[in-house]
């Protein structure tokens, strides 16, 4: 006789990603791993198969109902229905990067099936003298900070999810616990001026499906003020990167840049790795928009950043557990150094506000309400910001995945409501990978955008270089 299917409860967290797919902007982190020698089709699944399906989230998909939406095993789960095999045709004169782009970009607008669980991996064997995967996963398994765990974890010397959880623990601890779990976690607490059990108990608060009526009326009231604290900040300045979308999909990514090389500019203008790359960003934006004839001078845009409130006990657990903070990226500031200086201030600011919290609290009542009411109360995150942007380091070696060279690791921040640009920053062996995915109609061109990054990190340190010592240090 076969056993009833496990059902778990969805959170509320979970449930407004879920529900947060639109015509224009469906929440999936897209990415792609490209490797050296190639891997073969059985070889991938057989290694999903050993590591990636441990997680049981994984076999499960999802099953709405009247008062919230509960996970499913999937009794007919077929790995190759989640693996499939894809071809690479390139146009006359395109590359196999511009068509490798070109592809990331539909599946980045094309549906996962709701019928199965809410992943898929494409495998394109042939390409560029090795092999590529594109990995699509709904937001609605987890954020960033779990799902990187997640998938690194199927690589060579990975670790299955209890030995993960235990090793977070130990004397020496794995890459994720020390380059992104810990700091982003004491930055956080630091923030909002709480212990790691605060945040939990205010994080469970808010995201537990089980609380009653007087508990959720006493929450609604308190988010209430929240949300009109949001409805009060001041609207993005009008960009060419402001608009309504079309839907249609364009990404982008540049070659890395030299970590070290950051890090000395950082250094020397006493300021951190992030206040560089984010300076970086500004001025690539900046100078995108100018070459477009959209004169920045004076102008700033906010960008919704993602912030970890994940304990450190529950670092690989799936499901959503961060905030949304609103940084203003100055756009209009011509000179590098006097950028860097004033994203520095503005990070400033956010340390001291309780903002992430504020937004993870917001999500968890959209979860809640039906979906029109949903929709409107997260309108108010696209309305206050032109893109979405996150940052997370990752190993400072290369990777092996099935005996390849994992050589480069690039992934997408999906976007909501009418917001039409993601930008994605990740530190891999040495490396800092930019990324870029926009909406065609206001971004037509986003690899002139990232091709941007390096030169304006090259301006900034001549300009550093050429400063006083007394004044630099």
């Amino acid at each position: 006789m076969n056993e009833p299917a496990q059902r778990t409860r969805m959170s509320r967290v979970d449930r407004a990603w879920l529900r947060m797919d639109g015509p224009r902007n469906l929440m999936m982190i897209v990415g792609v791993w490209l490797l050296e020698p190639a891997v073969g089709y059985e070889t991938l699944c057989e290694r999903v198969a050993e590591r990636f399906l441990k997680y049981p989230r994984f076999r499960q998909k999802v099953v709405p109902g009247l008062f919230g939406a509960q996970w499913v095993d999937d009794e007919d789960f077929d790995i190759h229905q989640h693996i499939v095999r894809e071809s690479l045709p390139r146009r006359r004169g395109q590359s196999a990067r511009q068509a490798l782009q070109q592809r990331c970009g539909e599946l980045a607008t094309e549906p996962l099936d709701p019928a199965r669980p809410l992943w898929q991996y494409h495998l394109i064997e042939d390409y560029e003298g090795g092999s590529a995967i594109i990995m699509r996963i709904h937001h609605c398994i987890g954020d960033g900070i779990a799902l990187v765990s997640v998938v690194l974890s199927v690589t060579d010397g990975g670790r299955s999810p209890p030995e993960l959880e235990a090793m977070a623990d130990a004397e020496h601890g794995d890459w994720l616990t020390r380059t992104v779990i810990q700091p982003l976690t004491g930055l956080t607490v630091k923030a909002l001026e709480l212990s790691g059990d605060g945040v939990a108990r205010s994080i469970e608060l808010a995201a537990s499906p089980k609380e009653g009526g007087l508990a959720l009326a006493r929450q609604g009231l308190r988010v209430a003020a929240d949300i009109g604290a949001l409805a009060l900040m001041e609207d993005d300045s009008r960009t060419l990167l402001k608009g309504k979308p079309v839907g249609r999909k364009r990404v982008a990514w540049a070659e890395p840049l030299p970590l070290d090389h950051v890090k000395a500019v950082g250094k020397a203008l006493g300021a951190s790795v992030n206040d560089v790359l984010l300076a970086c960003v500004a001025g690539a934006i900046g100078a995108h928009l100018r070459a477009r004839g959209d004169e920045p001078a004076g102008k700033a845009i906010r960008a919704m950043v993602p912030v970890n409130l994940r304990p450190l006990d529950e670092a690989y657990k799936l499901g959503n557990r961060f905030g949304l903070a609103p940084l203003v990226l100055p756009i209009g500031i011509a000179n590098p150094i006097e950028r860097v200086y004033e994203v520095r201030a503005r990070m400033g600011e956010l340390k001291d506000s309780y903002q992430p919290l504020l937004a993870f609290g917001v999500l968890a009542v959209a979860g809640a309400l039906n979906k029109p009411a949903q929709d409107a109360l997260l309108g108010l995150f696209s309305k206050k910001s032109t893109a979405v942007m996150t940052n997370v380091p990752g190993p400072s070696v290369p990777l092996k995945f099935c005996g390849s060279t994992l050589r480069q690791s690039i992934f997408w921040v999906p976007q909501t409501g009418d917001v039409a640009v993601g930008v994605s920053i990740f530190s891999y062996a040495g490396g800092v990978q930019f990324a870029l995915i926009a909406d065609e109609r206001l971004c037509a061109e986003p690899q002139d955008l990232v091709e941007r990054f390096a030169p304006e990190l090259e301006t900034l340190t001549w300009l550093t270089l050429m400063l006083p010592w007394e004044e630099a240090a």
